[in-house]
């Protein structure tokens, strides 16, 4: 009967810095705080998305940040422009960082000011890696083992006089690290610094040991762990069979090796990264018991695993199953060695979605591999690829019955916008993107569209379309029926499309008619913009129809906002009023009553006596009385006169006097 011995290494799981920054979100969500944090907060799917399920949000940049919710610094930490831009914006924000990650920090930031060139030994696209190079006053350079460090220390500094300072990120490979320091030794102005976070020491260093001591070894953790990933390299090379599983579900593959059925003791190991919960690594040795008690001896599994090993290359279209999604891309069993990644880029063009909106956990999808990286074990994939080689049959489909197609604008492009359409993007060049030359192709942006293909290149993978083509069928359709049906009299809500000098132009839903300037206010005006902006919703009446021409006359004023029905309302003839003048002639000045109104003070009415110039007595904008001697409502004209309140007044003030 065999022996099975289970072993899980005593520094597996959460470090004191990870552990802290963890507690610190739940912390902030405890005391209703509406937190965010800079990055996912650690590299664990399994944690950001249970804090992703209590709402906490990942942003990448502070401007991301809305104006209730809290940043959290992750543990990883964040260069001082990040700080500058959080007090800047006024942005609350709780600082998570590492202690350990803070110490090298401020070694750097250190030795910098002192003019110190700067060498970061870690991964360049690392956030704790960009955090630190955040924090120093020149350019840092990184680099990623012994080898890189060596050629390039020996190329800038065999013969210069300039110090540098070598500092590990603090997940660096111990081993890796100590062949730096033995590098960097030949050069009298390198000075290194041992920035490893000691719980990485314990953890590598006990991941070694395990492993050398184990038949089979299980590493857990993220697969964008980075200190993660460095644990499985080195028990890699010290355990015949050795697996990277970033949670409980994955092992349910996993079988007896071969060359183990003559083995009566089995030893298996377990460790895991810095960000992988305890609770993980607790159902990864309950889910390695069960697959113990029901191992099955005659089944070989390194033998189905062998078997599995396809050979991929790239191009090649696989089917996988989705078996993680998190906030930026899917993780894919391909059913080879490789784990499987799909970014969101190549999952999708559409940039208003997330991956979680393309693809669920168990999918099967079709794909095609991109990229290979067998010493990391990873594959990129891309479904975007698949969906357009389907998409351009579709689209060739489309072409040839006439068929009109729906798609989202998501760029617009030097000579047009791009549609996406069937999984493939779609180039309308401008010509064919709008109605007006004066239209702005930004305005087509996030918009779903309807478009016809014009031109599909299978060859070249690419698809011409044209928005115009469906519009301007729509527009001849509606303006069919449009003269089917309008009568004088009709009235419409339609938008100002453009403005003349005399008058605006009224989109009534496919076809525009005018409305004159004089239709526009009751009131003189100079020019429509007065009264309307282009974008403006009017209500309006068609006036008159040439049916021949094509052409609508259309009235906007209405009746009842007619100033001469008020001024009958309100005035009759004798009445003495108080005007302003609004313009002078030669034969007198006009003088308005109530807006819209005004009426004419002939030149010998100006004054009680003889006026050979008008200008000598009044100008524009003088307030004056007068009497009003004559309303024509026919021709809607009015007389007043000065002199009959002159006079009238002279006569009473003479009654006055006797």
């Amino acid at each position: 009967m065999k022996k099975f011995t289970i072993t899980a290494a005593k520094t597996a799981g959460f470090c004191f810095g990870v552990d802290r920054a963890v507690k610190l979100v739940y912390n902030e969500i405890e005391h209703g705080f509406k937190a965010v944090t800079l990055g996912e907060i650690i590299h664990n799917p399994t944690v950001v998305n249970d804090l992703a399920e209590k709402g906490v949000r990942v942003i990448n940049t502070p401007a991301e940040a809305e104006k209730d919710e809290k940043v959290i610094i992750r543990s990883h930490g964040v260069g001082r422009d990040v700080y500058r831009e959080l007090e800047e914006r006024g942005i609350p924000y709780s600082d998570g960082t590492c202690p350990f990650v803070k110490r090298i920090q401020n070694t750097a930031a250190k030795c910098s000011a002192e003019g110190k060139d700067i060498i970061i030994m870690g991964d360049e696209t690392h956030p704790e890696v960009i955090g630190i190079a955040g924090h120093c006053q020149n350019k840092a350079y990184v680099l990623q083992d012994p080898e890189e460090l060596e050629a390039f220390l020996k190329k800038n500094f065999e013969n210069s006089k300039k110090k540098v300072a070598i500092m590990p990120q603090t997940t660096y490979n111990i081993n890796m690290w100590q062949n730096c320091v033995r590098i960097a030794a030949f050069y009298e102005n390198a000075e290194t610094y041992d920035t490893i976070c000691s719980a990485t020491s314990e953890r590598q260093a006990e991941a070694a040991r395990l492993a050398s001591e184990s038949d089979i070894m299980i590493v857990v953790g993220g697969r964008h762990s980075s200190n993660t990933v460095k644990l499985f390299r080195i028990c890699s090379g010290l355990c015949g069979t050795c697996f990277h599983a970033e949670s409980p579900g994955e092992l349910s593959m996993l079988k007896m090796p071969k060359g183990f059925s003559n083995k009566s003791d089995i030893r298996i190991g377990i460790t895991a990264g810095a960000s992988t919960p305890a609770s993980i690594i607790k159902e990864v040795k309950n889910q390695m018991s069960e697959i113990i008690k029901n191992m099955d001896e005659d089944f070989n599994f390194e033998e189905a695993l062998n078997a599995s090993f396809k050979r991929l290359y790239t191009g090649n279209r696989v089917k996988g199953y989705i078996t993680a999604v998190n906030n930026t891309e899917a993780i894919v069993d391909v059913g080879t060695k490789h784990t499987g990644y799909v970014s969101l880029s190549e999952l999708t063009d559409d940039p208003s979605l997330k991956p979680e909106d393309v693809v669920k956990v168990g999918d099967e999808v079709d794909l095609i591999v991109i990229k290979i990286n067998d010493a990391e074990g990873i594959v990129q994939l891309s479904k975007k690829k698949v969906d357009a080689l389907k998409g351009l049959d579709e689209l060739a489909k489309a072409k040839e019955e006439g068929t009109i197609l729906e798609g989202t604008v998501t760029g617009v492009v030097k000579g047009g916008v791009i549609v996406l359409a069937n999984g493939v993007r779609v180039f309308i060049p401008a010509s064919q993107a709008t109605m007006r030359r004066d239209e702005k192709l930004e305005e087509l942006l996030k918009q779903t569209v309807k478009f016809k293909v014009i031109e599909v290149n299978e060859q070249r993978g690419k698809a011409v379309g044209s928005i115009k083509a469906v519009r301007s069928a729509e527009r001849d359709a509606a303006k069919a029926k449009f003269w089917d049906t309008v009568q004088v009299g009709d009235v419409f809500k339609g938008e100002v499309k453009s403005l003349t000098s005399y008058g605006a132009f009224v989109d009534l839903g496919g076809i525009d008619g005018m409305v004159h300037i004089s239709e526009l206010s009751w009131d003189r005006i100079k020019h429509p913009s007065e009264v309307v902006s282009v974008g403006d919703t009017l209500e309006v009446y068609v006036k008159d129809l040439d049916k021949e021409a094509g052409r609508i006359s259309l009235g906007y004023k209405k009746d009842e906002d007619n100033p001469w029905v008020k001024f009958e309302s309100e005035y009759k003839e004798g009445d003495t009023v108080n005007c302003k003048i609004v313009s002078i002639t030669a034969f007198g000045a006009f003088a308005q009553i109530i807006p819209g109104i005004d009426g004419l003070i002939h030149i010998s009415q100006i004054a009680d006596k003889r006026v050979t110039n008008v200008k000598d007595v009044l100008s524009v904008g003088d307030e004056v009385t007068a009497k009003i001697t004559e309303i024509d409502s026919e021709k809607k004209r009015i007389s007043l006169s000065i002199r009959a309140v002159l006079e009238e007044n002279g006569e009473a003030a003479e009654s006055e006097e006797e």
